[in-house]
């Protein structure tokens, strides 16, 4: 009976050990498949400082370019669902982010705003594109917003969900949590991971276990880098004075049941940016991209094609 007991102890510690490893092979395999369905490539692009992973598809034509840039603790892969809306028409480019995904982090290197956008100017050059539209997430969004800012001569359009970079009116729930000195995306466990990814939106896609087990153990293999990385974003300098500068033809969505950055944040954008599109949708939270893939290409679709892009 006590060798039995042994034997089931060892094999539930070898199946709970095991379980996120599974899960990582399963989670690539899917991503990988997907581009690959999607007709988008992996291709990596030296820059001075490092080599940036990503995917790309559409003409080889420069002119008609995409650029979709992802928040903080993201990667490209979550463009994927709406990158292939688009494939057909324009050349995309969805990268991953320094310090993020498969570009990989390095202590030290700097993850503020303005020397994010270095580098991704560094890496338009590399690519041969002269101006694109530019679309970005939360600190994606950030990015997004102070590239067209600040070099509006390679902008083309810019579309903003839920961008990070202005004060919010009203506290999100992740704001409240940060006042009390608790930052919810450096996770612990896996129940902290639960806990996070239950805060980025409102009707998530369906995620198979092992799968959220792998994810939750990459964020906490991941905290330390996540934490400089935050650290960094969050110290840039603020979008406020420089949206007046911002002369690109814009799009503006927000989720109404965002918990990360609150919908209150609108009208400040909103004052800001002259030319500007605002669209807020119900049932969503901070990955509109996510949620609602197909509803947000459509979006962006009829946004590029009322500029005659």
């Amino acid at each position: 009976m006590l060798v039995v007991l042994i034997v089931l102890a060892v094999f539930i510690a070898w199946g709970w050990l095991t379980y996120p490893g599974i899960g990582h092979v399963l989670y690539d395999l899917i991503m990988a498949l997907e581009a690959r369905l999607y007709r988008l490539r992996k291709i990596t692009v030296p820059i001075s400082e490092m080599t940036v992973s990503t995917w790309q598809g559409g003409p080889c034509e420069p002119s008609g370019s995409i650029l979709m840039l992802h928040g903080y603790s993201g990667d490209k892969e979550l463009w994927l669902r709406v990158a292939r809306h688009f494939v057909g028409d324009y050349r995309v480019v969805v990268i991953d982010l320094p310090g993020h995904g498969e570009t990989g982090f390095k202590a030290g290197s700097g993850y503020d705003i303005p020397t994010q956008a270095r580098r991704v100017i560094e890496l338009l050059d590399a690519c041969g594109l002269d101006k694109v539209h530019v679309i970005g997430n939360s600190m994606g969004g950030y990015l997004a917003a102070w590239l067209a800012a600040t070099s509006p001569e390679r902008v083309l359009s810019l579309a903003l969900l839920a961008p990070s970079g202005v004060s919010s009116p009203q506290p999100s729930d992740m704001d409240r949590q940060l006042a009390a000195g608790h930052n919810p995306s450096l996770v612990h466990s896996r129940k902290d991971f639960i806990s996070f990814y239950a805060m980025t939106m409102a009707s998530p896609p369906w995620v198979p276990g092992v799968v959220m087990a792998a994810l939750g153990e990459r964020y906490v293999q991941r905290r330390e880098e996540l934490a400089q990385i935050f650290a960094d974003f969050s110290a840039s300098p603020p979008m406020e004075p420089r949206l007046a500068d911002i002369r690109a033809p814009s799009l503006l969505l927000w989720g109404r049941q965002d918990r990360v950055i609150d919908v209150s944040s609108v009208p400040v954008w909103s004052k800001g940016i002259a030319d500007l599109r605002v669209e807020t949708w119900d049932g969503v939270g901070h990955l509109p991209m996510v949620e609602k893939p197909a509803e947000t290409a459509a979006l962006y679709h009829e946004f590029l094609k009322k500029l005659g892009q």
